[in-house]
C-alpha cells in the first residue's frame, strides 16, 4: 500500500509566468493518480466559483488596478481556496497541489511591485492562517527562454516589463534561500522530463512513489 512519509502533504508549483510549473504540476498530478493516491489538483488564483472570478478580474488586460487592490484580490482568492478547498481536502487525507500559492504574492506583489514586504507578508497570514506547504518547487528561468515559452496572448499580468520580472525572479529566490527546508529549486530551463526527473526525486522523500 502506498503511503505517505509526512501528512498532510500540501505541494506548491512557483516560478515566472513561463517556467513550466503548470506543466509540473499536471505532470505530478498523473503521477500520483497512477500510484493510486487521492490527489487533487488546484490553481492560484481560481479553483473555486469566486476565485474564478477574482482571476477573471486580475488577468484582464483591459483593466487598471492599485497594487494594493491587486494585492488584497489575491487575498480574496486565497482565502476561498483555503477555505473552500485546501483545508477540508487535507483533512480528507488528500495530496494537494497547487499551480502558485502565497510565495507567488510575495514574489510578484513585495519584490516586483515594490509593496512592503512585513504587509504583504501580514496579508498573506491572513488568507492562509497556519496554513503552510509542506514542499514547494521553484521553477528557476532566465527571462529570454520563460518569454518565448509564454506565448503570444500574454495576460494583465505577463505584460508587466522585463525589470518587473527580473525582479520577481530575484525575489522568488531570495524568498527560497530564506526557506530552504522547504522550498526547492529546480532548473526549469531543461527539457520537460528531466525537470519532472528531479520534481520525483525530491518528492520521494515526502512519500513513496514505488
Amino acid at each position: 500500500m502506498h503511503k505517505l512519509k509526512e501528512s498532510p502533504l500540501f505541494v506548491t508549483f512557483e516560478g515566472i509566468d513561463g517556467c513550466g510549473k503548470t506543466t509540473q504540476a499536471m505532470m505530478t498530478y498523473h503521477l500520483l493518480s497512477s500510484r493510486g493516491y487521492k490527489v487533487k489538483l488546484l490553481r492560484e488564483p481560481g479553483s473555486t466559483a469566486v476565485s474564478e472570478k477574482i482571476r477573471e478580474i486580475l488577468l484582464d488586460r483591459k483593466l487598471s488596478m492599485t497594487d494594493i487592490t491587486e494585492l488584497l484580490l489575491y487575498e480574496a482568492a486565497r482565502a476561498e481556496i483555503v477555505g473552500r478547498e485546501i483545508a477540508p481536502l487535507l483533512k480528507k487525507g488528500y495530496v494537494v497541489l497547487c499551480d502558485r500559492f502565497y510565495d507567488s504574492t510575495t514574489a510578484y506583489q513585495a519584490y516586483g511591485r515594490r509593496l512592503d514586504v512585513k504587509m504583504v507578508k501580514a496579508t498573506n497570514k491572513i488568507a492562509v492562517g497556519r496554513l503552510v506547504p509542506t514542499l514547494t518547487f521553484l521553477f528557476d528561468i532566465d527571462l529570454k527562454t520563460a518569454a518565448a515559452r509564454a506565448g503570444m496572448h500574454k495576460d494583465r499580468l505577463e505584460l508587466q516589463s522585463k525589470t518587473f520580472f527580473n525582479r520577481v525572479r530575484l525575489g522568488f529566490l531570495e524568498i527560497a534561500r530564506k526557506e530552504r527546508r522547504r522550498i526547492k529549486v529546480v532548473d526549469a530551463s531543461r527539457p520537460i522530463e528531466t525537470i519532472f526527473a528531479d520534481v520525483k526525486r525530491i518528492l520521494a522523500r515526502k512519500i513513496d512513489l514505488k
